[in-house]
């Protein structure tokens, strides 16, 4: 690399970059090696604490100090609540990397960084980065319709989601931590632009993510990142944020898998290695939530009804269904509700008189059978095991809590023990409701990510102890969650809640694919199956589920959504699928 100062300037210059400002100012240009701009980056943060407010009231810098390795540049911010704060940048020939340092003493609320409200004589509020970038992709994919965000609109990548507007990216939880911007304009958001692109990911390692979300903010030409910690993080000395690293990439995916590839160099974590699959975990999988809700559409009731349906009666009607079409799947997933509680896993025998010898009945018949578990639900558990709102209402159970994580072993045992009911494997689902927020009380240790990061330790340690072979999928593809699942569910294909909520699934599906196989290049992928938006959806998205992944169906009869029903073409595309992607595995 190459520094250079004159006159009052100075300028860094890498293999693909030149970063460049003024002595003494608060921003760093950062332009392509030829000079086009990508974005006016401000050397600001606000670090608040918990029922306060951080301004910065001066910026001093940038400090210079070259080594064999790395550049740093640190420049001094003079703020309203800390006793020091700094913003450090560290550059390599590869990129950059920019965290802020605090020291002094108090529980962190919210975090902003490269961008902060400031309390000085040119500006006073909150004053942003420049975006010199006009589309976004997120590694959280959230709206079904769109893959490309505007540069002016906000995003999310956590584990606290749901239906409701303005929240709803839970299909992955968390998503890669990257975004991925271009110069080109967003279009339609369906496909991806022309590059060249930049990656914002964030460097961060287990244990040191105590936050809900890594948010991009977004305002006029203005962008910025934040974390919500939300109190439970302590300062007592210095304390350091997360690092925002900054790369060149071709494409979105080259961006996450670039960022994964800067993660495992700066140790947070480990590089990708293959791992033992058992044939079987790669067999198709049938999954009976779409018929479960298919069902309950023949009697006029929603998809909402769908978990009446979990009973043997309905799954011994529904392998029946697909058996007389010869279609045979390797693996059955039993959904949403088999148990009497959720927090116990204790089958509900109304629905389930013999659900052990029923999975035995699968086993000799030469199948697998994986059980749907609700994350964080503790139905049938003390609230005093629960992460609690300071009112005492229960919110979810506490993985910290030494009753909390007993009870999640229990269920996980009782589920996958050959004494217990000897199912080979879970369906983890609704990990984005994670307990979140400021009037909360729970054990400690362990917040936001982390907070759900210990929970699927939790399940992946049980259930592994217990059978070695278990297979575990859930919509993590992210390296600090990975290494408790063992397969990726690329989710629901639908936001059934949006006001136009039917929309083209193939290119959303391939897309989280690509995001999936460039953060987690180690585990396979489920294709899923639901919602789709009709028959004609359906079948575009069952022809390219082995391009994609493990072929899963969730319809045997009828489209839960529509009620059309399936015709014989529709049977002999799925039976040519699965017997294409079987013969490809042999091969």
């Amino acid at each position: 690399m190459k520094v250079t100062r004159d006159l009052g300037q100075w300028q860094l210059e890498g293999s693909w970059f030149r970063l460049h400002g003024a002595e003494g100012g608060p921003v760093a240009r950062l332009d392509d090696a030829d000079g086009s701009r990508w974005a006016e980056l401000r050397m600001l943060a606000s670090v608040d604490p918990l029922g306060g407010i951080d301004e910065t009231l001066a910026v001093d810098g940038p400090e210079i100090a070259e080594d064999a390795a790395a550049v740093r540049l640190v420049w001094r911010l003079a703020s309203s609540t800390w006793d020091a704060k700094r913003i450090v940048l560290e550059a390599t020939p590869g990129g950059l990397g920019i965290h802020v340092e605090v020291e002094g003493r108090a529980a962190i609320g919210a975090v902003s960084l490269l961008a902060g409200r400031v309390v000085t004589p040119r500006a006073t509020g909150t004053v942003m980065s420049g975006a010199w970038f006009e589309s976004v992709v997120s590694g959280g994919p959230a709206d079904p319709g769109r893959i490309v965000g505007h540069a002016t609109e906000s995003a999310d990548i956590g584990v606290v989601s749901g239906s409701e507007p303005g929240r709803g990216g839970w299909f992955f939880t968390p998503g890669p931590f990257v975004y991925a911007v271009s110069r080109s304009p967003a279009g339609a958001g369906v496909t991806i632009p022309p590059g060249p692109w930049l990656g914002f990911g964030l460097g961060v390692a287990p244990g040191d993510a105590g936050f809900t979300g890594f948010g991009y903010r977004a305002l006029d030409r203005g962008f910025g990142f934040a974390f919500d910690y939300e109190g439970k993080t302590a300062v007592d000395g210095t304390w350091r944020s997360p690092t925002v690293l900054i790369r060149a990439a071709a494409d979105p995916y080259d961006a996450i898998a670039g960022w994964r590839d800067a993660l495992v160099a700066g140790g947070w974590a480990r590089a990708p290695r293959p791992r033992h699959q058992p044939a079987w975990w790669l067999e198709p999988i049938f999954c009976g939530w779409g018929a479960q809700g298919a069902l309950a559409r023949s009697v006029g009731l929603t998809w909402a009804a769908s978990p009446g349906y979990a009973t043997q009666a309905s799954y011994d009607r529904f392998l029946a269904e697909l058996d007389d079409r010869g279609i045979r799947p390797g693996t059955v997933v039993i959904d949403d509700k088999w148990q009497a509680a959720y927090g116990v896993c204790e089958p509900d025998t109304t629905k389930w008189p013999d659900l052990r010898g029923w999975i035995a009945g699968r086993h000799a018949a030469g199948q697998r059978v994986l059980l749907w578990y609700k994350a964080w639900d503790a139905e049938g558990l003390p609230g005093d095991w629960c992460v609690r709102s300071t009112s005492g209402v229960p919110l979810g159970i506490d993985p910290t809590n030494p009753d909390g994580e007993a009870a999640v072993r229990r269920a996980i045992r009782r589920m996958v023990a050959s004494d217990g009911l000897d199912a080979d494997g879970l369906k983890l689902d609704l990990t984005a409701r994670t307990p979140s927020g400021v009037a909360t009380t729970h054990r400690g240790g362990a917040w936001g990510v982390d907070l759900l990061r210990r929970l699927l330790e939790i399940v992946a340690d049980e259930a592994r102890a217990v059978r070695p072979d278990a297979l575990i999928i859930g919509q993590t593809p992210n390296p600090l969650l990975a290494p408790s699942v063992d397969m990726i569910r690329l989710n629901d294909m639908l936001r059934l809640d949006d006001p136009r909520p039917l929309v083209d699934v193939v290119p959303q599906m391939r897309h989280r694919a690509a995001i999936a196989r460039a953060a987690t290049p180690e585990l396979p992928i489920d294709t899923d199956d639901w919602c789709v938006p009709d028959l004609a959806g359906w079948r575009a998205y069952t022809a390219i589920k082995a391009e994609l992944g493990v072929p899963a169906l969730y319809y045997t009869t009828t489209i839960d959504l529509t009620g059309e029903p399936l015709a014989d073409e529709d049977f002999a595309l799925t039976r040519r699928v699965w017997a294409d992607y079987r013969a490809g595995r042999r091969t």
